[in-house]
C-alpha cells in the first residue's frame, strides 16, 4: 500500500532537520524542467507562477542559483510547510514512523515528479498544472505523462489517494486506463487498486462538503495516525477517528471512503 499525498506551496531549507537520504528518483527529469524554467524572462516566470512580485523575485532568483544536488539539501516531508506537513508533523516522528512513511507515503510535485519523504529538495515554485511546456509537451501533466503511475505501480497493489484533484489527475487516470508496455500489452495486470480519501461534512441534502484548508489538515492528520498504527491494509484506514472525523458507510463505497466531521 502506497499513500500519495500533494506538496504545499510554502518551502523553506530546515539547517537542523534530520539528514536527507537520496536524491529524487526523477532528477534527471527535474533538471530538464529547471533549465527550461532558466530560459524564462522574469515577467514570463512570474506569470506561469501567478503570485506577487515579491514571491516572483524570490523563486526567480531560487532559479538562477538552485543545485539540485547539493549537500544541503532539506528532506522533502520536512521542506512543505503547509497545513497538511503541520499535521502530520513528522519533525517529532520516532524512527519507526519516519520509517514507515519512507515505505509508504510518496509525494507528488510538478517539479520533481514524485517524491520518498526523505529526499533531498530544494526550495521551488511549480503547481502541477501549470502550463509550462518542457520537453516536447505543452504542460506538466503530459510532461510526467504515466511515469507517477508507472513507479507508483511497480511498488503496490493498492494506492491511497490522500492528493488534491490538481495532484490526482497526474497519477489516477492513468490507473483507469491502465498503462501499456512496448508491444502493446498491459503493462500492470491486474492495475494497482485506487482508494480516495475524502473529508467533509454533510448538509441538508446528505451531501458531502468539502473544504480545502479542513480537508488539507485531514489529510495531514490521518497520514500520521497511519504512521502511529502501522496501517498496512485499506481496510483499516476505516479505523480513522481523530480531530472529530468518523468513517461514514452510507457515503462510502469500495474504492472512496468518507469521513464525516461531528458524527
Amino acid at each position: 500500500m502506497r499513500f500519495i499525498v500533494s506538496p504545499a506551496k510554502k518551502m523553506n531549507v530546515v539547517d537542523d532537520a534530520f539528514a536527507w537520504r537520496d536524491l529524487p528518483a526523477f532528477l534527471d527529469r527535474t533538471e530538464l524542467l529547471l533549465g527550461t524554467l532558466r530560459a524564462l524572462s522574469y515577467d514570463e516566470a512570474k506569470a506561469l507562477w501567478r503570485c506577487s512580485d515579491a514571491l516572483a523575485e524570490l523563486n526567480f532568483e531560487r532559479v538562477r542559483t538552485m543545485d539540485l544536488r547539493a549537500s544541503a539539501l532539506t528532506p522533502a516531508v520536512l521542506a512543505y510547510e503547509g497545513i497538511q506537513y503541520q499535521h502530520l508533523a513528522p519533525q517529532v516522528m520516532d524512527e519507526a514512523q519516519l520509517a514507515y512513511l519512507q515505505e509508504r507515503l510518496r509525494i507528488l510535485s510538478g517539479f520533481y515528479g514524485m517524491l520518498r519523504p526523505l529526499d533531498g529538495v530544494v526550495p521551488y515554485r511549480l503547481e502541477m498544472q501549470a502550463k509550462l511546456p518542457a520537453g516536447g509537451a505543452p504542460h506538466l501533466y503530459a510532461f510526467w505523462g504515466d511515469s507517477l503511475y508507472r513507479a507508483l505501480a511497480a511498488e503496490t497493489d493498492v494506492i491511497v489517494n490522500l492528493a488534491s484533484v490538481e495532484y490526482a489527475k497526474a497519477v489516477v487516470p492513468h490507473a483507469r486506463a491502465g498503462s501499456l508496455d512496448d508491444r502493446g500489452n498491459p503493462a500492470f495486470a491486474p492495475p494497482p487498486r485506487i482508494v480516495t480519501c475524502l473529508f467533509g461534512t454533510v448538509d441538508a441534502q446528505g451531501r458531502l462538503v468539502q473544504r480545502s484548508t479542513a480537508a488539507k489538515a485531514a489529510r495531514g492528520s490521518m497520514m500520521r495516525w497511519c504512521a502511529e498504527n502501522d496501517v498496512r491494509r485499506p481496510e483499516d484506514l476505516r479505523a480513522f477517528d481523530v480531530a472529530g472525523y468518523a468513517y461514514d458507510d452510507r457515503l462510502s463505497g469500495d474504492d472512496r471512503l468518507v469521513f464525516v466531521l461531528g458524527r
